[in-house]
């Protein structure tokens, strides 16, 4: 598929005040000297890329997404997405085999899931991890997420008629990560979603979101990946559903990403793709009700992932979690957590992937809370590798504590 052409009018960058606060905002300039900040790398060079592609910078890469620059931006320029085209459309250096594997994770998850034990037993040996540090250049101090010898899709498909019994349905985009890393996050899902009287429906095919695609070089298999995966909302939403994640980064990719990078039209259900959270929430600012443990008590520290943060969407997380009776709830900063994907497994971006997370790490240390709340599954990688404190989805604390 050919990625949307590139031109001026698709991007905002004009709007550029040169105020510099997205430079403040910038995880990465804090900590690389490479990187030349999100203002020079966005507005200010798109001026000169539009001249003449010569004027490509190759420190593009340093950028994390993390979308921190949009979220600080008061003229509402899209820097991080300017970049990001910019490495679409300038950079045709090929993706390094290590590239490819970190950003398949449709094929890895199927190649591991039968061998899952086996996988998870040789990736967490200290031999591996050097073999691959000095081979493919991942970085020998990253712990790597297990696999589940079963997938979430086949469990589903097993109580699709139970599921069905529901008068009202909703569809789940479930992403990779519950499909063959974490199943149980998904039926912790259906299991708040059955108590609000809501059925959960598989989409009729469902690819990977494409993120690690995209800012790892491989954005005409993103598209591919994004065409599929519109199509199928688009027959759920015809069915009259709405569709959800448990995952913020799939979500922002689906409502922003496609339409953005990868010239994907989203727009007749753009609105209908929400984080499972803020379903939940406005189903309970409606009327509904879900029946807590009297007896549950926990002391929960919250993190808003960085693309939560440009949803706008932490508040119903977090208010969700509120509601709990016996919950402590503690908000911790907004802070990046570093890893931004695959970014923080590659060795050249180790060091600054964990200098970025230090201050939540320090934060969530002095709070010492029983377990870190967080939506995105790479942020819980990277806590729970760096801290030692336990990381769920807002979704399963939930489901933990449902009567």
């Amino acid at each position: 598929m050919k990625i949307q052409e590139y031109t001026q009018s698709k991007y905002n960058f004009e709007e550029c005040m040169k105020c510099t606060v997205c430079t403040a905002y910038c995880p990465v300039l804090q900590v690389n000297p490479l990187f030349p900040g999100p203002k020079q790398c966005g507005p200010d060079e798109e001026r000169l890329r539009l001249k003449d592609p010569y004027f490509f910078n190759t420190a593009l890469k340093y950028c994390m997404n993390c979308k921190r620059c949009e979220v600080a931006c008061p003229s509402g320029v899209n820097v991080a997405a300017l970049i990001q085209s910019a490495r679409i459309h300038y950079d045709h250096t090929p993706p390094k085999v290590r590239d490819r594997i970190l950003a398949s994770t449709d094929f890895m998850g199927k190649m591991a899931r039968p061998v899952a034990p086996v996988v998870n037993a040789v990736t967490g040996l200290g031999i591996t991890k050097t073999v691959l540090d000095a081979t493919l250049k991942i970085d020998h101090r990253r712990s790597f997420p297990r696999y589940s010898g079963s997938s979430f899709t086949a469990w589903l498909k097993r109580h699709r008629k139970e599921q069905a019994a529901f008068e009202e349905q909703a569809a789940y985009f479930h992403g990779c990560y519950v499909n063959y890393n974490h199943p149980q996050l998904g039926k912790d899902l259906v299991k708040v979603l059955n108590a609000l009287g809501v059925g959960v429906q598989l989409l009729e095919k469902e690819k990977c979101c494409g993120i690690a695609m995209i800012v790892n070089g491989m954005s005409a298999r993103a598209a591919r990946n994004a065409s599929v995966n519109i199509a199928s909302i688009r027959k759920a939403v015809d069915k009259g559903l709405k569709v959800l994640s448990t995952s913020s980064t799939c979500v922002l990719t689906l409502r922003d990403e496609y339409p953005e990078l990868l010239g994907i039209d989203n727009d007749s259900v753009r609105e209908d793709i929400l984080l499972a959270t803020r379903f939940i929430f406005e189903r309970m600012e409606a009327g509904a009700t879900l029946h807590f443990r009297p007896d549950y008590h926990r002391r929960i520290a919250y993190h808003v992932p960085c693309h939560l943060e440009k949803l706008g969407w932490g508040v119903f997380s977090e208010r969700l979690l509120r509601r709990i009776p016996g919950v402590e709830f503690t908000l911790l900063d907004s802070n990046c957590c570093g890893i931004a994907g695959t970014y923080g497994f590659k060795k050249e971006n180790y060091e600054a992937a964990q200098n970025i997370g230090a201050p939540l790490f320090d934060q969530i240390r002095s709070v010492d809370p029983e377990v870190v709340a967080c939506d995105c599954e790479t942020c819980k990688w990277q806590i729970e590798m760096s801290t030692g404190y336990p990381v769920m989805n807002p979704i399963s604390i939930l489901a933990e504590a449902l009567e």
